[in-house]
């Protein structure tokens, strides 16, 4: 038996060390479409869900953990941006706000399924049109959902956060570790 990741992050791929010292990558395929009837608080969960079994049905001995990280300000969702004017118009929308960062996680094992999502809250500091545009400058807002890294350069933008750190850069390491006991 092994444990596989879902993901192709390196965030996460860094962060699951710290609960599963030995795991193999195996990112999912599937349509990261949301469907109109699940609720924002619920999207990042359902996508774990997907993710999980795509996997978890090639690999049906194994034990599979499916993860997603979704930012919602005012119960709309932020993904990734599109590109910089969409990672301005993203960080503009969060400046002096209260955001909440939902990771959902699904295990799949032979033994069944468990989900679970982490919600952390995040506090900006209110931003200028120049410092968004200096972080933009630095590349680091491109690939996570709501344009900004907590771990890296995005750190700045940060007054506060009510919550699981980790859960912020994309795993709820301590809660998924207690999840896994028994399975691993």
């Amino acid at each position: 038996m092994s444990v596989l990741l879902a993901s192709a992050s390196p965030r996460r791929q860094e962060l699951l060390k710290f609960a599963v010292p030995d795991f193999e990558i195996c990112p999912a395929d599937i349509d990261e479409t949301i469907p109109p009837e699940i609720a924002p608080e619920k999207a990042s969960e359902y996508l774990a869900v997907q993710k999980a079994r795509a996997v978890a049905k090639a690999h049906p001995e194994d034990v599979v953990i499916g993860c997603d990280t979704i930012v919602i300000l005012d119960g709309e969702i932020m993904g990734k941006p599109k590109n910089e004017e969409n990672a301005f118009e993203m960080l503009s929308r969060l400046s002096g706000h209260t955001h909440k960062v939902i990771t959902g996680v699904c295990i799949c094992s032979k033994d069944g399924e468990k989900g679970f999502s982490q919600c952390t809250e995040v506090d900006f500091y209110p931003l200028t049109d120049e410092e968004i545009r200096a972080y933009i400058a630095t590349g680091d807002p491109m690939d996570k959902a709501g344009a900004y890294g907590i771990q890296s350069e995005g750190c700045t933008l940060v007054k506060g956060i009510r919550g699981d750190f980790f859960n912020v850069v994309g795993l709820p390491v301590a809660r998924l570790r207690r999840e896994l006991k028994g399975l691993i």
